[in-house]
């Protein structure tokens, strides 16, 4: 009787697990490495330490790159990532605070003169999801 109700809880938990596919796009370069940030809330948005999940693309061949989260529950979230060309694991900025490399955020959100906020480029996810986000430089 525990097997079968171990099972059942096992195999109910995987119903809400889901799979999120990221295919970043626009690469202008096979330098460095893409950082993929994950975020299930507002507070902290874009910054690395306050990921809900994150990933890297380490070796870039091609224009377009693609990087599964495995294992989501159901919820809202947003992608922030960019393109770490000097492999130093963090954006680089110019004098006035505005991006050296490239970046993107889910929904392809992308102000000139102020950051994107998690409202902006938060989704549902409720299934497997495939998104495209595009990097700007």
């Amino acid at each position: 009787m525990k097997k079968i109700a171990l099972l059942t809880l096992l195999s109910s938990l995987s119903l809400f697990a889901h799979t999120l596919t990221i295919e970043v796009s626009h690469i202008e370069n096979n330098r460095g490495q893409i950082l993929i940030g994950l975020f299930n809330q507002s507070e902290g948005f874009r910054e690395v330490d306050k990921t809900y999940q994150k990933g890297s693309l380490t070796t870039i061949n091609d224009k377009s790159m693609v990087y599964t989260f495995k294992d989501i529950p159901k919820g809202i979230y947003a992608i922030s990532l960019f393109h770490d060309e000097n492999s130093n694991n963090k954006l680089d900025t110019n004098f006035i605070g505005m991006p050296k490399e490239g970046y993107g955020f889910s929904n392809n959100i992308r102000h000139i003169f102020r950051p994107t906020t998690f409202d902006e480029a938060k989704f549902g996810l409720n299934g497997n999801l495939n998104m495209t986000v595009e990097l700007g430089y």
